[in-house]
């Protein structure tokens, strides 16, 4: 058993000072207020719940800053994926885990405690399986063991280049399975998770309405659909026109009558709906998977934040394409992409009250949902995924604690991040991952390979 001292911590009933918790087999065994701290206890200044970053892509961490030259005439979403197929013909499973291991310390380094891996990338170069089918897998799960950051493991079923059931392209072949080559994949996977630690899950991620059919993601929810089932849904005008001519509904519509979505449900952008898909979606219990600097690096437009809101929906944050891991500029582009909209202030919070400790703690709620994680709250019994900041840092001290979610959200950076535990396991201290350096020199090395072969 080990234990935690907080001069200052962020309860489900509010601020709490001098708090000492006991952790024991990596959840919160006892909290004690008003106490002192005794020997051995990690000592840190403020305490919060740590967020779940419910939306990755490791591997397109390596392109960022590659996708950023303008092309002849516009650039748009649609040719950042022609250049990432480009990108992907050369990854070999060494620096798939090099760059994932670098991606997961960069997101605990900020303040994240789990991640749900939206993982797409599954064969070789030329599209053939590997001999073990799950071998990416493997390797996604060999970075979370490196980096000791909580895993939900989502693999990607991906058959088709559009609706209506569009063979793959060439660019696509390393994602593409039918429906049984999938279901043994996803099989390999939860075999592999045994092996990891008790908080790591294994879900499903059908990638979108276009890169499935509504028979493939019937049988699919059939066989596997246990846990949670992540979906891209609705992130750009195009798809959004696709969809509705190849199945006669838009796609939130569409899901929402088609599909048992429930609250094991992750529908990540869901950038692009009406009011009544928008109070529909909140009323499914479904999470709203919002990645806001990918969004807006990507060019999608902001989400339905305040009717959805007004309807009581559930969101979390992630970090996508990973282009910028920052759990801070996450949360505060959210909510300037609704003050940008709206030529408002103080969006996101229903009624009155915090904006930071509204987007804070509603995050935290619904990014452990969406990874199945018992964890979004400092309370007895859940996952001890925590995360220490400093209030004395410059851009902090000068706040009450009843201000400092607004602080850490719109004026602070993630190196105000001290201490982070992803279920118990203590890999931030100091504001420096414990297996830092061995890491970056890991990353540094299997760039050098990659970049030789583009």
């Amino acid at each position: 058993m080990t234990a935690v001292f907080a001069q200052n911590a962020l309860l489900d009933t509010g601020w709490a000072r001098n708090l000492r918790m006991q952790i024991k087999d990596g959840r919160i065994s006892t909290l004690t207020q008003d106490t002192t701290p005794q020997a051995g206890d990690s000592c840190v200044d403020t305490l919060l719940p740590a967020l779940s970053n419910l939306h990755s892509h490791a591997f397109q961490r390596a392109m960022a800053g590659m996708t950023e030259y303008r092309l002849a005439g516009r650039d748009s979403f649609w040719t950042w994926r022609d250049l990432m197929y480009r990108f992907i013909a050369h990854l070999n499973p060494d620096q798939v885990q090099a760059i994932a291991a670098l991606v997961y310390l960069e997101m605990q380094e900020a303040g994240y405690a789990a991640v749900g891996e939206f993982h797409y990338l599954h064969h070789q170069p030329d599209g053939q399986p590997y001999d073990h089918l799950a071998e990416l897998s493997d390797r996604i799960m060999a970075a979370a063991v490196e980096t000791g950051i909580g895993l939900t493991h989502l693999p990607v079923l991906y058959s088709y280049a559009g609706v209506g059931e569009h063979p793959l392209e060439q660019g696509q072949k390393r994602f593409g399975n039918d429906v049984d080559r999938f279901c043994a994949l996803v099989d390999q996977a939860r075999a592999a998770a045994t092996n990891l630690p008790g908080d790591c899950r294994v879900g499903i991620a059908p990638h979108s309405l276009r890169a499935t059919s509504p028979r493939d993601l019937a049988e699919v929810l059939q066989a596997q659909g246990q846990g949670p089932i992540h979906i891209h849904i609705a992130e750009q005008p195009k798809e959004v026109a696709e969809v509705q001519a190849g199945l006669g509904a838009r796609p939130v519509e569409w899901l929402l009558a088609n599909a048992p979505v429930d609250a094991n449900w992750c529908l990540i952008h869901a950038t692009h709906m009406t009011g009544a898909e928008t109070q529909a979606m909140a009323r499914s219990g479904a999470v709203a998977g919002l990645c806001p600097v990918t969004e807006a690096n990507l060019g999608d437009g902001p989400f339905n934040g305040p009717a959805y809101l007004a309807a009581d929906g559930a969101f979390g944050v992630g970090s996508d394409s990973n282009v910028l891991i920052s759990l801070t500029e996450e949360l505060r582009t959210l909510e300037y992409s609704q003050r940008l909209r709206d030529l408002s202030r103080n969006v996101l919070v229903a009624g009155e009250g915090s904006v930071g400790q509204s987007l804070y703690s509603k995050a935290a709620l619904g990014g452990a949902q969406a990874l199945a994680r018992d964890a979004g709250q400092i309370t007895p019994g859940n996952l001890a995924d925590l995360v220490a900041i400093d209030s004395q840092h410059p851009s902090l001290c000068t706040l009450r604690p009843d201000q400092l979610l607004d602080g850490l959200v719109f004026a602070a950076k993630d190196h105000v991040v001290t201490d982070l535990w992803s279920a118990g396991r203590h890999q931030v201290q100091s504001g420096r991952h414990v297996q830092r350096d061995r890491i970056i020199a890991s990353y540094r090395n299997a760039m050098r390979t990659l970049l030789a072969a583009l």
